[in-house]
């Protein structure tokens, strides 16, 4: 078996369906061999190279060119700890060296239109979808970059679960608001794969069809739990639902999906200035 297809291997725990061509580029290796990276050495990040990245993220696809997006980089270390205690779960956040926070941004625009002496008329969910797009590629573009570097980095949502300090943290004002943080630093251990849904259940040919979903996170769940079982720490809500002996990738998803999650956002947005319309 080829090294490429060792690695296509390794992303979906089983052996691969097809051969992949025996010459792909660098980047393409890098990304089928990615994991997310929470530990990190105790080293800055050049100046010169963070900014080129950030000028990587800026490179992304976005909506009409309209780059509804806004990165805030906190490299002081008191404001990195200020953020972190917002969010006790992600403990790597208190060892990275930066940390960044994609945002999706109207505002800019909105200002923009303003200037100009037009009545901005797009504050409506269309408008919020395009801009949290515009930040998400703008994130990958970073993760893809700094990870080609050699630099290793991880995706925070909790961000969202305290939206209203965070932002004050941040001084994000109104027509702003975080989609997700970025934990960043030079890797001390190489992370662990995760092996990934098979193809035929997330890639859909000519038209949708999940006919043998379940047939097919049958076979999922038991390659997840042979090789990364799920402990009674890392099963979701075990004080409503209890610790199973065996807790597959797909019970844990159904436990977490059955509460909802930061129930306030959409209230949030209101408050801040996205009318979702």
């Amino acid at each position: 078996m080829s090294d490429k297809a060792e690695l296509i291997t390794a992303r979906y725990g089983t052996k691969a369906e097809w051969t992949p061509p025996k010459r792909l580029p660098a980047t393409i290796e890098e990304l089928l061999n990615r994991r997310c990276i929470r530990r990190y050495i105790d080293a800055p990040i050049p100046d010169d190279l963070l900014d080129t990245l950030l000028a990587c993220a800026q490179s992304a696809p976005t909506k009409s060119n309209l780059q509804q997006y806004s990165i805030i980089v906190t490299t002081d270390h008191d404001q990195r700890m200020k953020l972190a205690d917002l969010n006790p779960d992600t403990g790597h956040m208190k060892y990275c060296p930066v940390f960044l926070t994609f945002c999706a941004d109207m505002r800019r625009a909105k200002r923009l239109t303003e200037k100009h002496g037009y009545d901005f008329a797009n504050n409506n969910m269309d408008t919020f979808l395009n801009a949290v797009v515009d930040a998400s590629l703008a994130m990958q573009c970073f993760i893809t970059a700094a990870e080609a570097a050699g630099l290793g980095c991880a995706p925070i949502s909790q961000v969202r679960n305290r939206m209203e300090e965070f932002c004050v943290a941040l001084d994000i004002p109104d027509g702003v608001f975080p989609i997700a943080g970025l934990t960043l630093g030079f890797p001390a251990w190489e992370g662990r794969m995760n092996a990934r849904l098979p193809i035929d259940a997330v890639i859909h040919r000519e038209k949708y069809d999940d006919s043998n979903l379940d047939n097919l996170i049958e076979a999922y769940d038991g390659r997840r739990h042979a090789s990364n079982p799920i402990g009674p720490e890392n099963q979701r809500h075990a004080d409503k639902y209890g610790v199973s002996d065996r807790c597959t990738w797909s019970e844990n998803v159904a436990r977490q999906l059955s509460v909802a999650e930061r129930p306030g956002f959409r209230d949030f947005l209101l408050k801040n200035g996205f009318e979702l319309d």
